[in-house]
């Protein structure tokens, strides 16, 4: 068994599950104030997922942790390079959190509005920076041995800031068909309509960005030696279809649980056309950073993979119980009754 496979299979794994599960929380808190015509709807967004999005991000925790013990040259190379956008987007997953928490500690309009549009902005930036980076490791970056030659201005090139675009809408998609599941009355009503109307451009940007792919990177590539894989991005695109179905038949949960694949498909389609590598060289491919080149040892991935093994099924039967457990749609007059409400 090649360890270095199996760690790259994990790797875009963990990046896929985190997507799929903070996706709806960023989604959500886009639309915070579109969707949140009141308080009592604004609260009702945020206990949608109060419980639950600081579980998510140990996913994102656990992608970083995985980089940095399986593959630590990329690890550092990565946040060496791509260090300003990395610490923009860690500031604001910060101030979101403080948000959550710090929204209900007065009950001043001025107080809630501010924290509310940080909800907003702090939700739209990492959704964006996710994209912009994505796409950027997709294309390669300008490097070789002299180091990295780009900039933050060069990472928002065209095809950067389409994947910006496409995470973005995605996750916009994705946060509007929560709502409608895990809301009631005219709030759930209004995000299932709004759902219709975002499946509209995500389905534009979505063209677009398959399309763009085939001339700003070589994703296509490992498809075209391994027609079978081909079913990874036949799937998200089916997935991307059925939610518009399935919205059209009033089925909201089935319409979340096929933006949940679509999330997947989009994130391991990418996956799979970077391999072997984690960060091309646009400018060299003597210096790509691959799963083997910046990888640990096998004695270090062999102790990882028997802790992986052992620990991520318990990290996923928690998760399957936390959201069993939060499983109720809420009402206005739930939260309002809630001494947690947020």
């Amino acid at each position: 068994m090649d360890l270095h496979i199996v760690w790259f299979v994990l790797w875009g794994v963990l990046w896929g599950v985190y997507f799929m599960l903070d996706g709806f929380v960023l989604g959500a808190g886009m639309l915070h104030r579109v969707l949140g015509k009141t308080d009592g709807d604004r609260r009702v967004i945020i206990n949608s997922f109060g419980p639950v999005w600081d579980g998510n991000e140990v996913w994102l925790l656990t992608a970083g942790g995985a980089t940095f013990a399986a593959f630590p040259t990329t690890y550092a190379l990565m946040f060496s390079y791509l260090y300003t956008p990395l610490l923009l987007l860690l500031f604001a997953l910060i101030v979101r959190g403080v948000s959550f928490e710090f929204r209900g500690k007065e009950e001043g309009a001025a107080w809630r509005g501010c924290w509310d549009w940080a909800i907003v902005i702090c939700s739209f930036v990492p959704a964006l920076l996710f994209g912009v980076a994505f796409g950027n490791i997709f294309a390669g970056l300008p490097m070789d041995q002299a180091g990295y030659h780009g900039s933050l201005v060069y990472l928002l090139n065209p095809y950067g800031i389409v994947s910006g675009l496409l995470f973005v809408l995605l996750f916009l998609e994705h946060g509007a068909l929560y709502v409608a599941v895990k809301s009631t009355g005219s709030l759930s009503r209004s995000a299932e309509d709004l759902a219709r109307l975002l499946w509209i451009p995500l389905l534009v940007i979505a063209v677009v960005f398959l399309g763009y792919t085939n001339f700003a990177t070589k994703l296509y590539h490992n498809y075209v030696a391994a027609p079978v894989f081909a079913v990874v991005p036949l799937s998200a695109v089916a997935a991307l279809l059925s939610v518009r179905l399935f919205l059209a038949k009033g089925r909201a949960p089935a319409a979340f649980a096929a933006s949940c694949v679509t999330i997947l498909g989009v994130v391991f389609t990418g996956v799979i056309g970077l391999f072997p590598n984690l960060i091309p060289s646009s400018l060299d491919p003597n210096f790509h950073l691959s799963i083997y080149n910046s990888s640990s040892s096998e004695y270090t991935l062999g102790i990882m993979t028997t802790v992986a093994f052992i620990f991520v099924p318990i990290v996923i039967l928690y998760k399957i119980w936390a959201y069993r457990l939060f499983r109720e749609r809420l009402t206005v007059e739930s939260v309002a009754a809630d001494h947690e409400a947020y």
